[in-house]
């Protein structure tokens, strides 16, 4: 069996506008951690765009904050059609409907209510060291060398947008993770005779591809699993020094497979960049994952998916399911009832125990929001494993 799973750098343009919204949440939260968010973003040549509802107390300066992402992430030559220093910036921004806050708010007597309804899903696997699927965690190996590769200056003519892909051959008996068959990478360059590439077109390419398999593909990917048969393309249509919103549009919420488990587990389709915890799209979403990466940890299960479920203005989900795909260790109805004795499920309750009313959010918004090792991302602990466990046989001896 091969499975599929993509990445790209922070410089797409999809992710320029994920890094923006993000960026636009952690400043209110920075001055008004009760403020709300709903931030979308458009960029495409010579502009960016901004709509959506934002309550807040707090003065912002959306302009500045765009251009300061926009820069940072490595668009400051006008030459490339789209930079900090020059580009428009464009805001439609609303306060949030009060028919909204009435049943989200926090008043005498009511909870915190869900921001929206809808479905997520949470996923975790014993693929890899952090529990998630190899052929995503792969791509985000390539996509984050290749930034580092540019942003370092050790390969000079790299420029900010590019993308990776990696097809994984399973073991069809255990489903074990056997070898990597398929590595696709395509990166933005500069103009051939500039930046230390040859003025030749085909010496160019030559010069990327060798660059590329020596310094990205053999130095980040797991060398046991790659082999003589591992088939590699670099830049397959040949040349890519268009690219970033001068190559194409670039919108909030366009890139919620590579977000999250690269196709591996269902995902509820609700995008996380620009909105504010009280969103279940994206709180719930971080708390399925937590759940989901315990329930593994406890040695519950090898594979586990966890769905929850939300109404607007309602503060307990309206159900948890758990799939474990034939993995469970315990009865799967018993491992669900255990998680609601273990974990808080409410918005309240998840925002609470992860900690998320903190600006912590811009570096979601690049190569992933699980799978990270980093301290802001909470919801990446395996720290109620053994409670878990134990409420799962409590359960048991109940029965």
């Amino acid at each position: 069996m091969l499975f599929t799973s993509e990445s790209v750098t922070q410089g797409h343009p999809d992710k320029i506008a994920d890094q923006i919204s993000d960026a636009i949440l952690d400043a209110v939260l920075a001055k008004d951690p009760k403020g709300r968010v709903a931030c979308e973003t458009l960029v495409k040549t010579g502009f960016v765009a901004l709509a959506g509802e934002i309550t807040t107390t707090a003065v912002m300066e959306y302009p500045a904050i765009v251009r300061h992402v926009v820069r940072q992430i490595g668009y400051t030559d006008a030459r490339w059609g789209f930079d900090a220093d020059s580009c428009a910036v464009l805001c439609a921004v609303e306060r949030q409907s009060p028919d909204i806050a009435l049943g989200v708010d926090e008043r005498e007597g009511k909870s915190l209510g869900a921001g929206d309804q809808g479905m997520m899903f949470g996923y975790a696997c014993r693929e890899t060291e952090h529990l998630m699927p190899a052929p995503i965690t792969y791509a985000h190996a390539l996509t984050h060398g290749l930034a580092r590769l540019r942003e370092t200056g050790e390969i000079p003519y790299l420029r900010p947008d590019g993308k990776a892909q990696v097809s994984v051959e399973y073991d069809d008996k255990t489903r074990q993770p056997r070898r990597i068959a398929t590595v696709v990478v395509s990166t933005q360059h500069a103009v051939e005779g500039e930046a230390g590439l040859p003025a030749d077109l085909h010496a160019a390419q030559s010069r990327i591809h060798a660059d590329l398999k020596a310094k990205l593909i053999w130095a980040v990917l797991p060398q046991h699993m790659l082999d003589d048969k591992t088939e590699i393309h670099i830049n397959p249509t040949g040349r890519f020094v268009v690219g970033g919103p001068q190559g194409d549009a670039g919108l909030t919420g366009r890139k919620i497979i590579v977000d999250t488990y690269g196709g591996m587990g269902r995902h509820g389709g609700g995008a996380f960049s620009g909105k504010d915890p009280t969103k279940v799209d994206r709180s719930a979403a971080y708390m399925a994952r937590y759940v989901a990466k315990n329930v593994v940890a406890a040695g519950l299960a090898d594979r586990c998916e966890v769905q929850l479920a939300y109404a607007i203005g309602v503060a307990d989900p309206v159900s948890v399911l758990v799939e474990t795909f034939g993995t469970a260790q315990a009865d799967e109805r018993r491992i669900a009832k255990a998680i609601r004795d273990v974990f808080p499920l409410t918005p309240r309750g998840i925002i609470d125990t992860l900690d998320l009313l903190r600006p912590i959010y811009r570096k979601t918004a690049s190569y992933g929001h699980f799978g990270r090792p980093e301290p802001e991302f909470t919801w990446e602990r395996t720290d109620r494993a053994a409670a878990l466990r134990d409420a799962v046989t409590a359960r048991a001896v109940a029965k």
